[in-house]
């Protein structure tokens, strides 16, 4: 039995004595010869035997059984061969008809069965071959329109990108001064009116710049952007930064806002402090926010789930109004909020909560809400981390030695170049950095920067803007880095570019250091002192 390409099993064809004809001739021979022997055996009986008689009935024996076997042949067993060969051909994929012996019997009618079979196999495989053929051309086609939908996406993508990180640095730049001189304002001596004025419009700027950089993480996060740095971390230090900063807004809802770290919980944490602080600022806020009395309670715990592996729980609780069941599951959506009138009393875009699930699914976590109307809201999230090993104490130390070390209260100041094509942003980093008792020159573009560094006195720093006409802040820090003089200056980038990948082109250049505008007086001045330590140690 053979296995052909096309499917089943094809019988092998019989051999001379086992076909139909074959046995049907022997049969007749043998019933032929079974009549003589009877015959011959009563005349042998009768003593009336015949040589003469036996050969002619012998010789006519042998004309009957081959007129037998040739009519068996041409009536029946021809047929059913042709039959047989027709399929075997079907079998293999040719459907060819056979050719049909008029016998009026059933023999014909399985013959024109046969043929009538495959002329519909036929038809059949002429109809699945134009399938086939109209289906190809529509997969063709749709494969054509989704390889065009595919470089219309992507470019609109890229056209999302630029435009995000130009209106990221068009908007920085202006929210940079505003900020920058609210800062500057509030350090003088104003009367009490003036100064709930300015600290009203700082509020509202640095609300500005928190919906500012939510779009622009939701857009790193949607484009699959987003990356997580892994350093260690004081966890403690980072839940009162938090709680400190939200304060205010508690105590103006007239809420008490508490916190509460779990004994078992390491104090260094390695993880990404910055995404860490936004998960747990964004819950806090959210929870503050929707609480107009009663009282907001933050609590960390967890559990070494393996030497090293700790499993972080942070979880906020509210008394606030809770939020309906039928809403929680929205509730993370983008954009959304739990009933259309908290924007209009609350305030706020619905971004939150859908970053920070973006978030806590990106360190591989979950989040988790529980909420009953007029009882209040717990939210909670898990986060896998790693216990640090650096003490607090000795982070403190550390911290100490830097303030210590502050070259700005040497009694010869440090010489910074300011780069910096924007003249407000010059007023504001200028009057942060000699407010401290550095020395200031600055340059108005990396053309210029290149021409002081060669004709003035060594610098001990340089900030360095990136977007800036005639050259720009990264070759500039290209053409630098080329001087072997220059190999130790520390080049910091200050820049208003804050999209994902921007602080890796500026580290690739040959900066040392990273700071997004609008820069915060505080972060630009433990910046600095943290570099002009490294070039004193």
């Amino acid at each position: 039995m053979a296995e052909p390409s096309t499917g089943g099993p094809i019988l092998a064809r019989p051999g001379p004595l086992r076909s139909l004809a074959s046995k049907f001739s022997i049969f007749t021979a043998a019933l032929v010869f079974w009549v003589i022997a009877t015959i011959l055996a009563y005349d042998l009986r009768q003593d009336t035997f015949d040589v003469g008689k036996g050969i002619l009935l012998f010789v006519i024996v042998m004309l009957v059984a081959a007129a037998i076997a040739r009519f068996t042949i041409r009536l029946l067993v021809r047929p059913i061969s042709q039959l047989q060969l027709g399929i075997t051909s079907a079998r293999n994929g040719h459907l060819a008809p056979i050719q049909v012996s008029k016998t009026g019997d059933e023999v014909e009618f399985l013959g024109e069965s046969f043929n009538g079979m495959i002329e519909a196999l036929a038809e059949s495989q002429k109809a699945l071959l134009e399938q086939q053929g109209f289906l190809e051309k529509r997969i063709k086609d749709r494969t054509d329109q989704l390889e065009e939908a595919m470089r219309t996406a992507q470019a609109a993508s890229q056209a999302k990108s630029e435009f995000l990180a130009n209106i990221s640095h068009e908007l920085r730049t202006p929210m940079n001064g505003v900020i920058g001189m609210l800062d500057i304002a509030l350090d003088r001596e104003v009367s009490p009116e003036l100064t709930e004025q300015l600290h009203t419009a700082q509020s509202c700027a640095y609300s500005l710049l928190t919906l500012l950089n939510d779009i622009l993480d939701l857009s790193k996060i949607e484009a699959g952007k987003m990356t997580l740095e892994k350093i260690p971390f004081d966890l403690r230090a980072l839940l009162a930064e938090c709680i400190k900063a939200h304060q205010p807004k508690a105590a103006e809802n007239s809420v008490s806002l508490r916190a509460e770290v779990a004994s078992d919980v390491p104090r260094q944490i390695s993880g990404d402090p910055l995404r860490i602080r936004q998960i747990v600022a964004n819950l806090v806020s959210n929870a503050v926010k929707f609480t107009e009395h009663g009282a907001v309670e933050v609590r960390i715990g967890g559990e070494f789930i393996q030497p090293g592996q700790f499993l972080l729980q942070i979880t906020v609780v509210d008394s606030g109004a809770g939020i309906p069941a039928d809403k929680l599951l929205y509730i993370f959506d983008k954009f959304t909020q739990a009933d259309g009138s908290v924007t209009r009393k609350f305030g706020g875009t619905g971004l939150g909560l859908a970053i920070t699930r973006s978030l806590v699914e990106l360190h591989g976590g979950e989040v988790h809400v529980q909420s009953e109307l007029g009882r209040g809201t717990t939210f909670t999230v898990t986060l896998k981390c790693e216990a640090g090993a650096e003490t607090g104490a000795l982070q403190d130390a550390n911290q100490a030695a830097i303030v210590r070390a502050t070259p700005g209260a040497c009694d010869s100041p440090a010489r910074i170049l300011v780069v910096e094509d924007n003249h407000v942003n010059q007023k504001v980093v200028t009057a942060v950095l000699r407010k401290r008792g550095f020395s200031i020159e600055l340059a108005n573009d990396g053309q210029e920067a290149l021409h002081k560094l060669n004709n003035s006195a060594a610098f001990d720093l340089v900030l360095m803007d990136v977007q800036m006409p005639v050259l720009d802040g990264l070759e500039a820090t290209r053409l630098i880095r080329k001087e072997p003089r220059w190999d130790a200056l520390p080049i910091i980038a200050m820049t208003a570019h804050a999209m994902n990948g921007d602080k890796e082109r500026c580290l690739e250049a040959g900066m040392n250091g990273y700071i997004s505008k609008p820069v915060h007086p505080s972060l630009l001045l433990s910046t600095v002192d943290e570099f002009l330590l490294q070039k004193i140690g």
